[in-house]
């Protein structure tokens, strides 16, 4: 099966982006594809290559880059709302890239699932 994912929360102030990541790697361990994740409203958050969390807590950002980078996903973030956050193409992290929301339609339609992460 393939699965589009959409993460409308940011790193460590909600447990979408964990449970998105989690998901993620789940699905790929189970012979699933992961077409595309799509951070959108404050997900966005999660795109920034500025994050940096304590070294005893894990690397959120960091985690996508390498799930991205092993498994060849599309990581996209809506550029509305990065602007709004004031998340521009030089501040995002490996593997992340900006686009409009017809990334996500379409995600929508080539994938069998858009499964969604926070409100």
């Amino acid at each position: 099966m393939k699965f589009g994912l959409m993460v409308n929360e940011g790193p460590y102030t909600h447990q979408a982006s964990d449970t998105a990541y989690k998901f993620a790697t789940a699905a790929l361990e189970k012979g699933h594809q992961i077409h595309r994740v799509f951070f959108y409203h404050d997900g966005v958050n999660n795109a920034t290559r500025l994050t940096e969390p304590p070294q005893d807590d894990r690397h959120i950002v960091n985690r996508w880059s390498k799930l991205a980078e092993q498994h060849g996903i599309d990581l996209v973030v809506c550029v509305a709302a990065a602007l709004r956050r004031g998340i521009k193409d030089e501040i995002l992290a490996k593997g992340f890239r900006i686009s409009g929301l017809g990334q996500l339609v379409e995600s929508g339609i080539q994938a069998d699932r858009l499964v969604v992460f926070g409100d």
